[in-house]
C-alpha cells in the first residue's frame, strides 16, 4: 500500500500545479510522461514554501517558515511524511538524489522574503540564485537522470534560464511587490521614479539570461527539451509585451499573456520539428 500512498502524494502535488500556474501545468505536459511527477514533486513544494511567505499574512510567518524547513529535512532523512507536499518532494529528493544545497539555498531565499524589502547587488544575485536558479537545477538533475556529464555542462544556461524567468516575473510584478509587500528587487531602483532609462538596462540583462539559456535548451535531452523550450518561449513572449510598455504602465498594472495565447505557443512548440 505504500505505493498508493506515494502516488497520492504525487497526485496532490499535480493538483498544487494545476491550480496555482497553466503555464507550468502546460510545460510539463510537453515533457516526457516519466519526467511529469517528479516535477509536480518539485513545483509543489516551492509554491507553498513561497505561499507561506507572500499570502498567509493573519499568521506567523516565520514560525510556518522555520516549521516547513525543518519538516522538509526530516521528511528527506526519514524518507516519509504526512504532509503530501514533503513526502512528493522527499521522493524526487532521494530518488534523484538532489544536492542539499539547492534546497537549503531556496529555503534562505524564502526567509529573505520575511525581512529584506530593499536589495543591494549581492543581496539580489543570493535571492535570485536561492528562488530561481536552484530550481532549474533542481529540474535539470530530473532531466539528467543521472548523467553527471550532462547536468555540469548544462548547469550554467539552467542557471541563466532560472534567472531571466525570475527577473521577468520581478517585472511583470513590480506593482503589487512594492504595495502589497513592501519588496523591491532590483538594486539601485527606486519604484517611485522608475525611469525608461532604469527599465531598460534591466531589459538588457534579461536579454542576456534568455541568450544564455537557448544554448542549453538545444542539448537539453529530448525528453525534456520541448517543455522547457515551451517555457522559454512563453517567458520570451512575455517578455516583449513588458518591453513594449512603458515603465509607468508596469507601475499601473500586471502585464499577462492570455491563456489564448498560451495555448496557441504550446500548439507551436508541439508542433515544430526542431529548436
Amino acid at each position: 500500500m505504500m505505493e498508493l500512498f506515494d502516488q497520492t502524494t504525487l497526485e496532490c502535488s499535480k493538483l498544487i500545479t494545476q491550480r496555482y500556474s497553466t503555464s507550468f501545468t502546460l510545460g510539463i505536459q510537453t515533457l516526457d510522461k516519466k519526467l511529469h511527477y517528479p516535477i509536480y514533486g518539485i513545483y509543489g513544494f516551492v509554491r507553498y514554501a513561497d505561499e507561506i511567505v507572500d499570502t498567509f499574512h493573519d499568521h506567523d510567518k516565520a514560525d510556518l517558515l522555520a516549521r516547513f524547513k525543518k519538516d522538509t529535512y526530516k521528511a528527506i532523512e526519514e524518507k516519509i511524511s504526512l504532509n503530501p507536499v514533503l513526502h512528493s518532494f522527499q521522493l524526487v529528493v532521494n530518488k534523484y538524489n538532489l544536492d542539499h544545497e539547492l534546497i537549503e539555498a531556496f529555503l534562505r531565499s524564502m526567509e529573505m522574503d520575511l525581512q529584506e524589502t530593499v536589495y543591494d547587488q549581492a543581496g539580489y544575485e543570493e535571492y535570485i540564485y536561492g528562488s530561481a536558479e536552484v530550481i532549474g537545477l533542481m529540474c535539470l538533475k530530473i532531466f539528467c537522470e543521472g548523467d553527471e556529464h550532462s547536468y555540469q555542462s548544462l548547469l550554467p544556461a539552467a542557471k541563466s534560464l532560472g534567472s531571466a524567468f525570475q527577473k521577468v516575473n520581478f517585472l511583470r510584478d513590480i506593482k503589487s511587490d512594492f504595495q502589497e509587500r513592501g519588496r523591491v528587487y532590483f538594486p539601485g531602483i527606486d519604484f517611485k521614479n522608475f525611469t525608461t532609462v532604469a527599465k531598460e538596462e534591466i531589459e538588457a540583462d534579461i536579454q542576456k539570461d534568455f541568450d544564455d539559456a537557448l544554448d542549453g535548451i538545444k542539448r537539453l535531452p529530448k525528453s525534456a527539451q520541448k517543455g522547457v523550450y515551451l517555457a522559454y518561449k512563453y517567458y520570451l513572449k512575455l517578455f516583449r509585451k513588458i518591453k513594449n510598455c512603458p515603465a509607468s504602465k508596469i507601475q499601473q498594472q500586471r502585464i499577462r499573456v492570455p491563456n489564448a495565447r498560451k495555448f496557441a505557443i504550446l500548439l507551436g512548440t508541439y508542433l515544430q520539428r526542431s529548436i
